[in-house]
Parts: C-alpha cells; structure tokens; sequence
C-alpha cells in the first residue's frame, strides 16, 4: 500500500509497457509494438541485460517489427551488456534486410563487439558472403584489427573451413582494393601462410595474385 501512495500515477504501467515492447519485438508481434508505441512505449527503453527493443527484434530477425522500431527513433548503435547493438549483430549473424535498415539509420561503422571486431570481421568468419558484400560499400575499415589480433580477411581463413564462401569473402575484400593481405596475425604469420598451411589452395592463389607473402 505504501508503494502504491509513493509511486506517480501511471508510473507502473510505463515501466510494465516498456517491458512488453521489448518481449513482443522479440517475438515479431507487429500489432503490439505498434499497439506499445502508441502507448508512449520508451522506443529505447531496455531491460536487465540493457537490451533495446530493436536489438530483442534483431535477435529474433523479425524485420517488420525492427523497421517499425528503426520509424519510430530506435537507436540502431544502442549496445547491451554483451556490446551487441542491432547493427552489430545482423552483420554478424548476416540478417541481410536488418542490417540495410540499420545502415540507412546511422549506423556507426566503427563500433565494435565484445571482441573489438567491427560488424565485417564477424560476417566474413561466419561466410556471409552477401553481408560482406553490404558492409564493403560501406567506408567501413577493412583492415581493423580485432582483440584476437585478426582482421576479417585473417578470420574468413583460420576460423573457417576454406570452402567457396569463404573463398568468395576472400576474393571480395581483395577486389575492394581496400584490403592489406599481409596483416599477420600476433605471432607473424601472414594470410597467405595460414592458408597454405591449412590446404586451402584457391584461397592461397588469391592471396598470391594479390601480392600475399
């Protein structure tokens, strides 16, 4: 009873529908996150883990409702305890549609991962070849350096199994013109050599004819 004297009017019901835009983005109900945000829903409200209800639609890939969210002012950097952040994770998790949006609303290039890793460096371990393809029309660094000590070219080799998405990542990032294929790795070993040392021989002769050492 005390509470209730101490809480404003309306204050619960807030807080209760901030909560509830966040579970029904992350279930894709379209109806209730418009239904939410009519309701004065805090488009960036975010719950324990500092989850958005952008980054809860992202996770489930649920495109309508993050075009929704993104319409209605959602931060498309908004980073939780994890650093994920909408862009971030459809890049690497290659939800190809999210991560236009996300790009077209103020996406920062230069955010960064749990890892330090960039949203490139994730999508080309992962062989999303056409979310690599994305993110290279983009200003984004090609050669930054993760926390591992890796760029996405370096990724797309020693965390993959060299088959033709990664080898079509490989070809991408060097045909960008932007790529430096002899970043080595902490212990100076190079693209090139990691690829030959794992046979992955269509992938070393890219590397080759791209000047790889």
């Amino acid at each position: 009873m005390l509470l209730a004297m101490l809480t404003p009017v309306g204050a619960l019901p807030m807080i209760s529908n901030d909560l509830s835009l966040i579970e029904a983005a992350g279930r894709g109900d379209v109806a209730s996150v418009r239904d939410l945000l009519a309701k004065g829903a805090g488009v960036n409200a975010r719950d324990s883990q500092k989850r958005t209800a952008l980054l809860a639609a992202t996770q489930g890939d649920h495109v309508a409702a993050a075009r929704m969210l993104i319409e209605a002012g959602a931060d498309v950097n908004a980073q939780d305890y994890q650093r994920d952040s909408a862009y971030l994770l459809a890049g690497a998790r290659g939800y190809l549609d999210i991560l236009r949006l996300t790009l077209a609303n103020g996406a920062d290039l230069k955010s960064t991962n749990r890892y330090g890793g960039t949203a490139l460096i994730p999508a080309c371990e992962r062989g999303h070849v056409e979310t690599v393809r994305e993110l290279l029309k983009t200003d984004i660094d090609v050669n930054h350096v993760n926390n591992l000590g890796w760029t996405g070219l370096m990724e797309a080799i020693v965390l993959s199994d060299g088959g033709p998405r990664h080898a079509e990542i490989v070809k991408m990032l060097i045909e960008s013109g932007r790529a430096d294929v002899n970043i080595p790795d902490r212990d100076g070993i190079t693209p090139l050599q990691h690829a030959k040392k794992r046979g992955f021989r269509e992938i070393a002769a890219l590397l080759v004819n791209a000047g790889g050492r």
